[in-house]
């Protein structure tokens, strides 16, 4: 495992990250069958490994207000929980990784999703960690080698939601497993197609 300490979204980050499978993309390498977006995503990874060049990443006004208001989660669920959380880049171990928004401790982490006042006071009806974000938490504590996370759902005005989810092996053996396969599948899109520029040079 290692630890790169920068900024998210700088050069350093984006490089690191560079033409692997992250966290936040694990629901998506799960994705059964030949899924489009499953698709789209190892073609875009193959294009960063081949090209040694990060592709832009797609961000909306959601994502960019989620983004100012992670700061002000992360101070809330300091003060709820009176802890310290210590804030890291990028957390690499082989061909995967992941953008934790603190780690806790020896043993734990933290994920802060920002929601708009509906689907937050869904989420606190419910009480549980949203099933969409399984594959990032659960991924997060494999790649961190952690034995838990906490889940942090927040809007300003409305209570905030810390949801603790202890490290699930089972699962994380099949993500793991999941993983290895899109990385061998990922490792022959790349193989080809530099293969295909080799032939057409001898031609």
């Amino acid at each position: 495992m290692q630890i790169f300490d920068c900024e998210q979204n700088s050069t350093e980050w984006h490089l690191a990250r560079l033409g692997i499978p992250t966290a936040s993309e694990f629901s998506t390498v799960l994705a059964k069958g030949e899924g489009k977006t499953r698709k789209t995503y190892m073609l875009k990874l193959a294009g960063e490994l081949i090209t040694g060049e990060p592709q832009e990443s797609y961000t909306n006004a959601h994502m960019e207000r989620g983004k100012q208001m992670e700061e002000e989660a992360r101070d809330a669920y300091s003060l709820i929980k009176n802890i310290d959380p210590v804030r890291v880049g990028f957390v690499r171990s082989g061909d995967t990784g992941c953008s934790p928004d603190s780690l806790i401790g020896e043993d734990g982490g933290l994920e802060i999703k920002t929601a708009l006042p509906h689907i937050q006071i869904e989420r606190l009806l419910k009480g549980t960690l949203p099933p969409e974000h399984r594959a990032q938490v659960q991924g997060s504590i494999w790649i961190c080698e952690r034995k838990w996370w906490d889940f942090v759902s927040y809007c300003p005005k409305l209570p905030p939601l810390i949801i603790r989810v202890p490290r699930d092996d089972g699962y994380i053996a099949t993500l793991a497993g999941a993983v290895k396969a899109f990385n061998e599948e990922l490792a022959e899109t790349v193989a080809t197609i530099r293969a295909y520029g080799k032939s057409k040079e001898a031609a």
